[in-house]
């Protein structure tokens, strides 16, 4: 018997939450180097956009929505040690009160009314890690930024809704990839024309747009406060910049640094870095002008130090564990990049080590050395990693003075001097409690400093929570 084979059409159930995948065109391989690799095809951006013109509102391009998208001309950089003109680095516009790391000489051919920011103006990073956004404060208008930042200028009362849609999920997701899914490793202006934006009803894009700018000026009056007790440290103490400080050399002849060291305050280190003249001429000259120099490890000052110790990281999904951040995002208000800490294999650990607590100080300890962070109330609960130190202040009372005198000059000149390593620079919890630390002649003075520390880090959590309403509304209000 002869038989007849028959063969059907049959397509597989592929399961969604399993696996990601997607068809892409040989163009769109073509068009990014011929590359082959899923990771920089995103499923996940089709979907995006998508969601954004299916939504009841209808959508229109980001072009029409902004009157200039721009990057100032490259030029090459003249750089000088502490004086010239502020330089400030792409990543440092999603820091809340960011401060100048570089300056750059007036010499420098180049535009500097070009390379100022301009207040309410987007700030978009346009190569490295692409996609980081900022808005345009009181802070930040009017300071220098390089070429590779992206900024762009949104019609009347469209910043704050335009912020809050990028800042969001699915917003970010299209700044970050084109029309076809690939991920975008550069971004050029003529890329924010492939955005489609929601267009919701002029009254719910005006509350979101509110809501973003009263975030942003509550960071402002945060960054005041802050500066405000610095200035009063600096009076109390009469503090001159770090740099007029008077040292003393071995031999005032030689250009080079020089200083002698006995044996009795070596601390056993023979490392030149740690005997830095100018670490003796700053505790001198808080003992002359202080009621008293104690140390971090004083009980009157700290209840503990703690330094996690180094262990094995499992992640999970968001909203399965413990929000995880480190030293690099310690300046930011909401970090990005947060991962998500398993709770089953360290929830131990989490409770004992990690785990942040309101108004406690953190101190990066392993790399960049000596950034200095109070504990805003939006962070409470997270988990951070070992390469920051917590200090658990003995009071309220001390809490926003130490962090503001941790956080100057004076005071990250002596958490630095401690550091030690020839490829990683590290300082660890025994020296944190070994830093000293100058209490005021004025009591109330101190009590100053101390309450408008802490006030600034409560704007702060206000901040948080108005830029988390905004973005609530978007996922919630406009991408339906």
């Amino acid at each position: 018997m002869v038989g007849t084979a028959r063969t059907e059409h049959c397509e597989a159930s592929l399961p969604q939450n399993e696996l990601n995948w997607c068809s892409v065109s040989l163009s769109d391989v073509i068009s990014i180097g011929k590359r082959l690799e899923a990771a920089v095809f995103k499923i996940e951006g089709r979907h995006a956009r998508e969601m954004v013109q299916n939504c009841k509102w209808g959508a229109k391009p980001f072009s029409e929505m902004i009157s200039n998208s721009y990057y100032p001309n490259r030029f090459k950089r003249i750089y000088t040690e502490g004086s010239g003109i502020p330089f400030f680095l792409p990543s440092q516009i999603v820091e809340i009160f960011p401060q100048p790391e570089k300056f750059i000489s007036e010499l420098t051919e180049c535009d500097f009314g070009e390379l100022k920011l301009r207040k309410n103006d987007l700030l978009l990073t346009r190569s490295g890690t692409v996609g980081k956004l900022s808005l345009v404060s009181e802070t930040l208008a009017g300071t220098v930024f390089s070429d590779d930042v992206i900024r762009v200028t949104a019609k009347e009362g469209e910043a704050g809704f335009l912020y809050a849609y990028l800042q969001s999920r699915i917003g970010n997701m299209l700044l970050t990839t084109n029309r076809y899914g690939s991920v975008i490793q550069h971004i050029e202006p003529e890329h924010l024309t492939e955005i489609i934006v929601p267009n919701p009803s002029p009254a719910l894009k005006k509350k979101i747009h509110d809501l973003v700018m009263q975030s942003f000026d509550l960071r402002d009056q945060s960054n005041n406060l802050i500066k405000e007790a610095t200035e009063k440290l600096a009076a109390a103490l009469s503090l001159p910049p770090l740099e007029e400080l008077a040292v003393k050399r071995f031999d005032n002849s030689k250009e080079v640094d020089n200083y002698n060291v006995k044996l009795s305050t070596s601390a056993q280190r023979f490392d030149a870095s740690y005997h830095v003249s100018i670490v003796d001429a700053i505790v001198e000259h808080f003992k002359k002008n202080a009621a008293e120099v104690m140390t971090i490890g004083d009980t009157r000052i700290s209840k503990e130090i703690i330094l996690p110790g180094r262990f094995k990281r499992v992640y999970v999904e968001e909203g399965h564990g413990r929000v995880f951040i480190g030293g690099k995002q310690l300046f930011e208000l909401d970090p990005s990049n947060k991962k998500y800490l398993s709770l089953v294999h360290h929830g131990s650990r989490i409770e004992k080590q990690l785990e942040l607590q309101e108004n406690m100080i953190l101190i990066t300890c392993s790399g960049t050395i000596g950034k200095v962070t109070l504990t805003p109330k939006h962070w409470e609960h997270w988990a951070a990693n070992q390469h920051i130190i917590r200090v658990v202040p003995a009071t309220e009372d001390m809490a926003g003075y130490l962090s503001i005198f941790l956080a100057s000059d004076y005071g990250r000149a002596l958490v630095t001097r401690f550091t030690y390593g020839s490829v990683v620079d590290e300082v660890d919890s025994t020296h944190i409690a070994q830093v000293q630390i100058p209490l005021l002649k004025d009591k109330q003075v101190q009590e100053e400093i101390n309450r408008l520390a802490l006030e600034a880090n409560k704007l702060r959590y206000e901040a948080y929570q108005l830029e988390q309403k905004a973005l609530k509304m978007i996922e919630t209000d406009v991408l339906v």
